[in-house]
């Protein structure tokens, strides 16, 4: 495997919460990854020790052969990354928000072309608190490649979307991966990751239970979905975060 992404035995508590018990996965070059797993299975937790959020208790996480936790800044030129629920100052414009993001690295996207290629230019110059839903997600997009990532990190980037949007944004998701970036989306839309993703792991408890090709693990299964309830009512119901 020509592993461009590498978690090795990745744990995190939260007090007396194990949020994260020894999870490992490692994705390849130009691969779209998915992280599936039901509320406080662990994805967050995941996802914020991957991109350098938090600092985990133990495990080695590498991206592009570069070590997350000891040289974080190396890896932040690497990667990039949307979450969930991110906001910004209500004042703050899409030109101003990618100006101000890029300062902070080396390599850096011009704010007009990311504005053109998310659909952006008309709101280039509007507030922030006047965006719609699906705009300020595009910009969340924005932000996210404003360094030219090897590596972009997508959490739930469809939620509160309406169906035209997220339809826009799969097709973003899938330019991603024919420009040869590596993506891992974490979702709860299991249509989405079975659509998407070139292989999945499902997360419970704070641990890997499965990984493999969406119709791989569906094997056996009525649909995806069945397989994945399976795989997680199995395992227990989710403690982490």
């Amino acid at each position: 495997m020509n592993a461009h992404v590498v978690v090795s035995d990745l744990a995190k508590r939260h007090g007396a919460v194990e949020a994260v018990r020894g999870v490992s996965f490692a994705i390849t070059r130009g691969e779209t990854f998915g992280l599936l797993g039901p509320n406080g299975a662990g994805k967050t937790t995941t996802l914020e020790c991957l991109t350098g959020l938090r600092e985990p208790d133990q495990g080695r996480i590498e991206i592009a052969g570069v070590d997350v936790r000891a040289t974080p800044e190396a890896a932040k030129e690497k990667l990039g990354a949307a979450f969930a629920g991110a906001a910004l100052p209500d004042q703050i414009t899409p030109r101003e928000a990618l100006q101000l993001f890029g300062a902070f690295y080396r390599e850096r996207e011009e704010p007009a072309a990311l504005l053109a290629r998310f659909a952006l230019t008309e709101k280039a110059d509007a507030r922030f608190t006047t965006l719609s839903t699906g705009q300020k997600q595009r910009l969340a997009l924005a932000l996210a490649f404003v360094n030219r990532p090897e590596f972009v990190v997508l959490d739930e980037p469809a939620s509160g979307l309406d169906p035209q949007a997220r339809h826009e944004l799969h097709a973003h998701i899938a330019a991603m991966k024919r420009d040869g970036r590596t993506v891992l989306l974490a979702t709860h839309d299991l249509h989405e990751a079975e659509k998407l993703c070139d292989r999945v792991a499902v997360i419970a408890r704070g641990k890997i239970v499965a990984e493999g090709p969406p119709r791989e693990l569906a094997a056996g299964a009525a649909s995806f979905e069945d397989a994945f309830l399976r795989l997680v009512t199995g395992a227990g119901e989710g403690t982490g975060a």
